[in-house]
């Protein structure tokens, strides 16, 4: 009996017992792997800044903390008092009139440098002659020294050769106490804060208005919208996210204050313009109570921290 040939294979076919290839990755596991890529590549690229952010911002916040919860003395001994200090905190009404200070100082500063830089970005945008120049010319006392700026403006300040002082008697009008009188002395120095700090805000809004479209503008210019109009209705809500921005930053740096009140006042007169870093400065230098001064830290630290939530929280909701 004849045997049956098995049917031929067609030609270029592969042979059964072979298996076949896996196939290679689909497009999207492709771009997830050079997505995954570009992200640890990122990261090798960011890695040595992170760990210089932890190691001098976290890590000097984490000591302060643990600081906070000693009675750490200048001779290097210290023993653990868990939450005395803050209890202290609570009780010291030095505290609670240098965080009043803090207060007062920041609803006068925030609204006086926030107002004079939108004023000065708006002007700055609707000028095409020289606007580069008085761009760098604005800027400027940002750059300035903080120190030298503090000693201009107690000169400028001052009751006998000031230069305000003199302009006021030209005008017939007695002298005037600025860094002396108790209810003058923060907008006194507020104001030279705000000279010196308006500058950086000026930038930021001014950003913000040239990435407005103009076609906006020009859509409620046709519709007969006043200058006033189109600010108010059209130009301020569009720049809602960087204002909102602007006026946490500048509250950050207002609960920051110290440098001029050192330099223009020394906390007086009557401790008037004493401020919470003022506190802090006083209680870990002058008095050398560090753990003390560790927990006034911690609580501007806890102050600065709500502002950056509420920032966040605020350009967020504007974004969505």
């Amino acid at each position: 009996m004849s045997r049956v040939a098995p049917p031929a294979e067609p030609r270029g076919a592969a042979p059964r017992d072979v298996a076949p290839l896996p196939a290679g990755p689909g497009p999207a596991g492709r771009r997830r792997t050079r997505r995954r890529r570009e992200a640890l590549a990122g990261l090798a690229f960011v890695a040595p800044m992170l760990v210089l952010f932890a190691v001098f911002r976290f890590g000097p916040t984490a000591g302060a903390a643990l600081l906070s919860l000693t009675d750490y003395r200048l001779s290097g001994e210290w023993d653990f008092i868990g939450a005395a200090n803050y209890t202290r905190l609570l009780q010291d009404g030095l505290f609670w009139r240098s965080l009043g200070v803090t207060a007062v100082y920041t609803a006068l500063y925030v609204p006086m440098t926030v107002l004079l830089a939108l004023a000065t970005a708006v002007l700055l945008h609707r000028t095409l002659w020289l606007r580069g120049f008085f761009r760098g010319l604005f800027f400027l006392p940002y750059v300035t020294s903080v120190v030298l700026a503090a000693v201009i403006w107690k000169w400028i300040y001052e009751v006998e050769d000031g230069l305000l002082n003199a302009a006021l008697g030209a005008l017939g009008s007695g002298t005037v106490d600025f860094l002396g009188d108790e209810s003058l002395v923060l907008p006194s120095i507020a104001a030279a804060a705000a000279w010196k700090g308006f500058g950086y805000s000026m930038l930021i809004l001014l950003a913000g208005l040239q990435s407005i479209p103009r076609e906006v503008a020009e859509a409620a210019t046709i519709d007969g919208a006043s200058s006033w109009q189109r600010f108010r209705w059209v130009t301020l809500p569009l720049l809602r996210p960087v204002l909102f921005f602007v006026l946490v930053i500048e509250a950050i740096q207002s609960f920051q204050v110290f440098d001029a009140m050192y330099v223009m006042t020394a906390g007086g007169p009557v401790r008037a313009s004493y401020s919470l870093v003022y506190f802090l400065y006083d209680s870990g230098f002058k008095f050398f109570d560090f753990g003390y001064a560790s927990a006034v830290g911690l609580v501007l630290f806890l102050v600065v921290l709500v502002f950056s939530l509420i920032q966040r929280r605020l350009i967020g909701r504007e974004e969505d």
